[in-house]
């Protein structure tokens, strides 16, 4: 009886996985079919890859640019950073007050939530894009894009993390005669400090990456070199943005790895 209940159990499973991959194979085939994609094009990629290494890595000529490219991805760090700290100061505010334990008022807390969710449900490209028509093409506008999406992502990262402290230990220490803010600045945030941090290292890596992106848009930056590089034919030059940008991103994730060493 056991046997034939696990083989029916069995068919029933490899029934959804195969209705599944079905059900996926019918979705590519409509959008390559709207898209007019061919699939054989996967046979060319090789080609593709072969003009790569051929065009994008750095020569003697490209290395000429190279003081540019250092003084851009500097300017695209500092934008990076300065907008992360900035929205971190912000959405710890935010978080205190919207986190379910901490909150002092219920329909504030949603509301918090409700921002929160908005801001970061708008990816990047989009904020630097609804941003461009009213503050141009400058460094500011892609300061303000990473800001909002740092300042949603991180309120509800700050919120999830306030909310692990446990209401419980908070009536604790209020039964003990500690008031709203002894409890959120003497027990809660050094409880959390560490996590939080964490959180915001995580966040600069994210918007270095981001801040690339939002360069291209902005016309600022390390973004906006290499498009320019590109669009000039000059590949070496490109490939060398590319390549200190990959240089930049794994510093910073190799000195936020030992910052969290140290700090835990």
């Amino acid at each position: 009886m056991e046997m034939k209940v696990s083989n029916k159990t069995f068919a029933a499973k490899r029934l959804k996985i195969t209705g599944i991959i079905v059900l996926l194979a019918l979705i590519y085939l409509v959008c390559s079919l709207i898209l007019n994609f061919q699939t054989s094009s996967f046979l060319s990629v090789q080609t593709g890859l072969i003009w790569l290494a051929k065009n994008f890595i750095p020569n003697s000529q490209s290395i000429q640019y190279w003081q540019d490219i250092a003084y851009q991805l500097f300017r695209t760090f500092l934008v990076a950073v300065s907008s992360t700290t900035v929205a971190a100061g912000g959405a710890l505010f935010l978080a205190i007050l919207g986190a379910k334990n901490t909150a002092l008022n219920r329909n504030a807390s949603w509301i918090i939530r409700g921002f929160a969710s908005l801001l970061r449900n708008i990816p990047i490209v989009g904020w630097a894009m609804i941003l461009l028509f009213s503050f141009k093409q400058n460094d500011f506008t892609g300061f303000l894009a990473l800001f909002f999406l740092s300042l949603g992502f991180l309120t509800r990262a700050f919120m999830e993390t306030i909310e692990d402290f446990g209401s419980e230990k908070i009536q604790a220490l209020q039964a003990t005669g500690a008031n709203y803010l002894q409890v959120v600045f003497q027990a809660v945030l050094p409880e959390v400090a560490t996590a939080l941090i964490s959180w915001i290292l995580y966040m600069i890596e994210n918007n270095i990456r981001d801040a690339t992106l939002v360069g291209l848009l902005t016309g600022t930056g390390i973004g906006f070199l290499f498009d320019l590089y590109f669009k000039s034919l000059r590949y070496g030059a490109a490939g060398l943005v590319v390549t200190a940008i990959i240089i930049l991103v794994v510093a910073i994730e190799l000195v936020s790895n030992y910052i969290e060493r140290c700090i835990q």
